[in-house]
């Protein structure tokens, strides 16, 4: 069995993220082969809170260029995990805002 820190492992910092605190939205970087109730079960258990709803998609790879080297960026999966309304916030991101 996979522990919360297997799932979640580590929170998404850009505008568009922070602009869904408000909306009790929280962004994270997650496991590729987590699933929905993985991902919220183990929310709820690291920060204490209740999840309504969780959505998920995998960011394909992009290509890069450094000079005459070419590579991709590696391919990851994300979470947007939505909060209830009673739910209270997660500290983590306060101090972000």
């Amino acid at each position: 069995m996979r522990t919360p820190y297997d799932v979640i492992l580590a929170p998404v910092v850009t505008e568009a993220s922070m602009d869904g605190i408000s909306k009790k939205k929280y962004t994270f970087r997650v496991a590729p082969n987590a699933t929905k109730p993985e991902i919220a079960d183990a929310v709820e258990k690291l920060f204490s809170v209740k999840v309504k709803s969780v959505n998920t998609m995998t960011v394909k790879r992009k290509p890069k260029r450094m000079g005459v080297h070419s590579g991709y960026t590696s391919e990851w999966k994300k979470a947007v995990v939505t909060l209830t309304e009673q739910s209270k916030t997660i500290e983590f991101f306060d101090g972000m805002m």
